[in-house]
């Protein structure tokens, strides 16, 4: 056998798997060779053995509180992560009662569960909520099944859209909007806010999470318009940011550039030059009392800016103002910019090719432009005469 044709006697392992120690005397033994299919070696490098290996301890094993308290929450809004552990432990202890053993749970305790819920009157949208956050606090190895689970939320889904009926937060119209504009005082530092909300949160079509983590530093005001950066979002869960330009509009009435700066100049006259965008205010118009603040800090909550937006829609007088919510500025201004023939994708910064988009929004505009029957109820529409 030529030294070209010498076959290396080395032990292959499996990925991520150390090789067994090995009995006897372990000083009279050779180093066993470490190699496995991916190995790769340059001329003159010697094999990779036992001994070469760091001995780890349980400094390498441990992470600090601080760490562990990020991983809680990798990759999840703090909302969704506050969800997301109320489920868990609305679960924990239901297995608790129920004698089953909640981490890892078996699939028939999954199963179990959802019917639980099922039983309970719960909303599909809700249930799908805790299915997830249930199963993704398992273990990746010994994650429940779905298949079952799902084909009985899918059937309940069919029978809770007979009895209830899907609800939806009602569109912010234009007319509405400038109904709820005109309750804004532009004196006083609230109506000057809620101003702010609603032409920033119309134009840039946000999520009310979108609106209330907004900084000062995220908001620039250029003579044509305003830009908006957003660190992340419910479609930018690396974040990597965004920029959303909202341009200026010729009636100062509904102009967000005038109505940002205003705001801007507000929060000057505070004090403030820096931090959250949006503050919670007084009656009087100073700035709310730091000592009741949540884990937000600084920032308001989500639910805090659906008031405001549902507030002004009740002193505007808008019939079903009570069902009105923060998102309605963006179901409202994603279906003006499709009735007018645009497509709301990347204002509104939903994922290329949304779902929610076509259906909720291209495909109502074009159903509704294309109506048969406006050809009688209106004369001439469609290009036609009749």
């Amino acid at each position: 056998m030529t030294e070209a044709d010498e076959v290396v006697d080395a032990e292959l392992v499996d990925d991520d798997h150390l090789p067994a120690i090995a009995s006897g005397d372990a000083e009279a033994m050779p180093a066993r060779t470490l190699v496995d299919r991916h190995t790769i070696l340059v001329p003159g490098e010697p094999l990779p053995t036992e001994a070469a290996q760091p001995t780890y301890t349980e400094r390498d094993l441990y992470i600090s509180k601080a760490t562990a308290e990020r991983l809680k929450n990798k990759s999840k809004p703090k909302n969704t992560s506050r969800t997301y552990n109320n489920q868990r432990d609305l679960f924990r202890r239901w297995c608790e009662t129920q004698g089953r053993v909640h981490r890892p749970c078996t699939t028939a305790t999954y199963v179990e569960y959802v019917a639980h819920l099922i039983d309970d009157g719960r909303a599909p949208n809700a249930i799908s909520v805790a299915m997830s956050a249930i199963r993704t606090w398992m273990p990746d190895d010994k994650k429940p099944g779905t298949a079952e689970a799902r084909g009985m939320l899918n059937e309940y889904k069919k029978e809770w859209n007979k009895r209830v009926g899907v609800k939806k937060a009602p569109a912010i119209t234009d007319e509405m909007i400038r109904a709820m504009v005109a309750t804004c005082d532009p004196q006083h530092p609230i109506g000057i806010r809620d101003r702010a909300v609603l032409l920033l949160g119309r134009g840039a079509l946000n999520r009310r999470s979108e609106l209330a983590d907004l900084t000062i530093g995220n908001v620039t005001v250029e003579t044509d318009g305003v830009a908006l950066y957003f660190a992340s979002s419910k479609t930018d869960q690396e974040a990597k940011g965004e920029e959303t330009f909202i341009p200026a509009w010729d009636d100062p009435d509904i102009d967000p550039v005038h109505a940002t700066r205003a705001w801007l100049d507000t929060l000057h006259r505070l004090g403030v030059h820096e931090g959250a965008f949006l503050r919670a205010l007084t009656r009087e118009g100073r700035l709310q009392s730091r000592i009741r603040a949540t884990d937000r800090g600084e920032h308001v909550t989500g639910d805090a800016i659906n008031d405001w937006v549902r507030e002004r829609a009740k002193r505007a007088g808008i019939k079903g103002w009570e069902k009105i919510t923060a998102h309605g500025l963006r179901r409202g201004g994603a279906q003006a910019i499709a009735d007018a023939g645009g497509d709301p994708t990347g204002q509104g910064r939903w994922k290329e090719g949304s779902a929610v988009v076509k259906r909720e929004y291209l495909d109502r505009a074009i159903s509704r432009r294309d109506n048969p029957w406006l050809r009688l109820a209106r004369p001439g529409s469609n290009g036609e005469a009749t």
